[in-house]
């Protein structure tokens, strides 16, 4: 048979596009074509290939016109992940292997010159994509991405080492393997792998009752964090310790999370089941923040996914960069336009932000004098715009603690003890609305707060003197709603809201 088919994959954002891999021999110059909007990479593939087949002791039909067409034409392809299919397809079409026995297989995995598989990126995000079918087929991978798309409940998943080890399950009926190698094919089994729990203690944080106050809050109900204090102070200490303080995340999440971190080639075992911590340094441009590129590829928001995004230093940060935040903080995705491709990528993170209070960080500290003039600190609060601070649902200042109180202060409460109070609060606002405070939007609030006419009163007043924008009552609601969860409380009360009212204070007012 002089043509076959072999079915395989193309990553366009988190999405897996169907691709089929045509390949046809035909009498006339030798020769091997490549076409199908194929990047440079993938075009490298026929150098690859034919080193492969020979140093595997196969045969590459030299003396034939190869064409290999990557099916629809119009989806643009990349990577190597095509070597194998693309192998697998001439050993079909030349009468090496069963084409007949492709039938309901995929295939992605990149060759080296003797014919060992190398590891992909996105194996999790294809395995996702498979899972969503009526009758998934079953997927061969390298080692390494073969790990990776196991963890998708449900997925036919099967680890080959080798092009041989592959080659051997697809002979003709009657033919007996050339090479035997029992660990070369596996099929793997869901094993998701050990949940790792030694991430940084809240117990190392000395003081700061209040901002460790706030991170429970903000834990608790889903809501971006300010931290604002000198140098020095733990605003650092603090913002990572707070991904140990979230609830546990469902295997959906870890999932999707997971999903991302393969896309980019980060995914490690040792992330599974974990919200990690996104700290890009202030020197990033705005594409490696939210995302772009061609094809689009996903930034730290979508790389902080169902985790933090740690930005220390905030107002050092490119103003374009902090502005694309603004619609990723109230959608919770970031969509990539682009003249010829569009890719939208999940962005629901928790934004933890670390800044001093003025250029050279002792305005108000009380220990050491401050050398900015109010010009030079207006402008260094003003790289912050209104829009963005406004997003922003809590705003805790992190003072310096005396040298006296840092010695001789006990630890702290551990993050354990914490993160059982957050998870109860997380699982009575799940129970009561299917999803976190901060995500409560329009009726939701009026139906489901739950705010007591003292307490209402009590909101407009604090809102028509602090000249709130509608967006800053609203947020303040919701904060007040995590932190009557927090106590256990059906109704939001005066003191909640009092509470809430403190953390919506203006920046300028820690100078």
């Amino acid at each position: 048979m002089s043509l076959a088919l072999v079915q395989s994959r193309a990553l366009l954002g988190l999405q897996a596009s169907a691709v089929t891999v045509e390949v046809h021999l035909a009498n006339g110059l030798p020769s091997f074509t490549l076409v199908g909007l194929a990047d440079v990479e993938v075009k490298e593939a026929r150098e690859r290939v034919r080193s492969a087949l020979l140093n595997a002791g196969l045969e590459f039909p030299a003396n034939k016109k190869i064409t290999v067409n990557l099916a629809p034409a119009d989806l643009p392809k990349d990577s190597g992940r095509f070597d194998l299919p693309i192998a697998l397809g001439i050993l079909a079409a030349s009468g090496q292997i069963a084409a007949a026995r492709l039938a309901g297989w995929e295939f992605a995995g990149e060759l080296s010159l003797s014919g060992l598989l190398r590891p992909v990126r996105g194996a999790l995000a294809t395995s996702l994509a498979l899972r969503a079918l009526d009758e998934p087929p079953r997927m061969v991978l390298p080692p390494g991405s073969a790990e990776e798309a196991a963890l998708v409940p449900g997925a036919e998943i099967y680890r080959a080492r080798h092009l041989l080890d592959v080659v051997r399950q697809f002979l003709p009926a009657g033919k007996a393997p050339e090479v035997e190698d029992d660990d070369g094919w596996h099929h793997l089994q869901p094993t998701p792998p050990a949940i790792h729990d030694d991430g940084p203690d809240l117990a190392d944080v000395k003081g700061q009752a209040a901002a460790k106050r706030a991170l429970e809050i903000a834990a608790a109900g889903g809501h971006g964090l300010l931290l604002v204090g000198p140098p020095g102070s733990g605003k650092s200490m603090l913002a990572q310790r707070f991904a140990g303080l979230l609830p546990p995340m469902s295997v959906e999440q870890a999932l999707e999370s997971a999903a991302i971190a393969s896309l980019a080639g980060r995914f490690t075992g040792a992330q599974w089941m974990r919200r990690i911590t996104a700290s890009p340094h202030h020197s990033c441009s705005a594409v490696a923040l939210v995302g772009g590129g061609s094809p689009p590829r996903p930034g730290e928001i979508s790389l902080a996914h169902e985790g933090v995004l740690f930005l220390d230093e905030f107002p050092e940060f490119a103003r374009s960069a902090l502005e694309a935040l603004r619609e990723p903080l109230e959608s919770g995705r970031i969509t990539i336009s682009r003249a010829a491709q569009r890719a939208e990528f999940p962005a629901r993170f928790q934004l933890v932000a670390a800044m001093n209070p003025c250029p050279c960080g002792f305005a108000g500290s009380g220990q050491r004098a401050c050398r900015c003039t109010p010009d030079q600190v207006a402008r260094y609060q003003a790289k912050l715009s209104g829009p963005l601070l406004d997003r922003i649902d809590l705003h805790v200042e992190v003072p310096q603690l005396p040298a006296e109180d840092l010695l001789s202060a006990p630890a702290g409460e551990a993050s354990g003890a914490v993160r059982e109070r957050v998870a109860r609060a997380h699982a009575r606002a799940i129970q009561r609305q299917g999803a976190p405070n901060q995500a409560l939007q329009g009726r939701q609030l009026d139906q489901l707060v739950a705010l007591d006419e003292a307490a209402a009163r009590f909101l407009q007043t604090a809102a028509a003197r602090l000249a709130w924008s509608a967006r800053s009552t609203h947020r303040a609601l919701k904060v007040a709603r995590t932190i009557a969860d927090l106590a256990a409380s059906e109704h939001v009360t005066v003191a909640h809201v009092a509470e809430a009212v403190q953390y919506r204070r203006v920046l300028r007012a820690t100078v």
